[in-house]
């Protein structure tokens, strides 16, 4: 939202907790129908759901109840305010583990747990208004974004103060999956982008940083940044669906190309960010 603010929107956060200038669950109808529709907006951006994957496998039902008919829910109130612009945060990992590299939008969708399968299924609802009540979706489908505010269980942020303690870091799968980190300012100016060009409407862009990396290089590069002595130490996979490591990275030509998208920060710039912030913060 700070970086909306800072290029000439004017956000209006809602969220489950205190502290949104809304607080509601996508799920209460009630609540999207209700109260968020006596709102004057001109589009939104629905980044709501369940994120963490070992929750959504051990209760795979609040996953879909969450990311899809949440997702349906705020769909509905989009279609009946005439927005300009829905834009859906969908999820790289709707290609599951990808057979070539980099993943292009038209890449083979092969989801693996429950979590990817929401993405998949929000995906489709977006894409059915769009076909069907005219609202102009637009879907990203990003790799791992990290930053400021971060949920603490999310890697770069829970990587980052074990590190500062100098507490030993496990890695799932010893760290073999390869992706392509980003800081969520970059993410934020793809949102930007999204929400001022026509021509983002009824696409769906891959969006990932400038480095392809495996995880346990993810995690050597901010032990170094935080001049840590930790020990990495290799945990086996989550569950047995994600044994196979995940090596995947987008191709960003698309959005490149349609939205005239370039970086903000540099991988090691947001890092040091996220660092910053967290000793500043806890």
């Amino acid at each position: 939202m700070s970086y909306l603010s800072g290029h000439g929107f004017e956000p209006i956060g809602t969220d489950v907790s205190a502290g949104a200038d809304f607080v509601g669950s996508v799920v209460d109808a009630a609540f999207v129908n209700d109260k968020l529709a006596r709102l004057d907006f001109d589009a939104i951006v629905h980044l709501a759901g369940i994120a963490d994957i070992k929750k959504t496998i051990e209760d795979p039902y609040s996953c879909y109840q969450v990311n899809c008919f949440g997702t349906l829910n705020v769909l509905e109130l989009a279609s009946k305010k005439k927005v300009k612009r829905f834009h859906y945060a969908s999820s790289a990992n709707v290609y599951g583990a990808p057979k070539s590299n980099p993943v292009t939008e038209q890449g083979a969708m092969d989801p693996r747990v429950p979590y990817d399968y929401s993405k998949v299924v929000g995906e489709n609802l977006a894409m059915s208004y769009f076909k069907t009540k005219a609202v102009p979706v637009a879907m990203t489908r990003a790799w791992l974004l990290f930053g400021e505010f971060d949920h603490p269980s999310r890697a770069l942020p829970f990587f980052i103060r074990k590190f500062l303690k100098n507490e030993p870091v496990g890695l799932f799968n010893s760290g073999r999956d390869v992706t392509a980190p980003s800081h969520a300012a970059n993410f934020a100016k793809l949102i930007a982008k999204i929400l001022e060009k026509d021509a983002a409407v009824g696409q769906a862009f891959n969006f990932g940083g400038a480095e392809t990396l495996s995880i346990r290089d993810l995690a050597g590069r901010v032990k170094l940044l935080t001049n840590s002595s930790s020990d990495l130490q290799m945990l086996p996979p989550r569950s047995p669906a994600e044994a196979e490591p995940q090596v995947s990275y987008p191709s960003t030509e698309k959005m490149r190309k349609l939205l005239g998208y370039e970086y903000e920060l540099s991988l090691d710039d947001g890092i040091r960010r996220t660092i910053d912030w967290i000793k500043k913060c806890g």
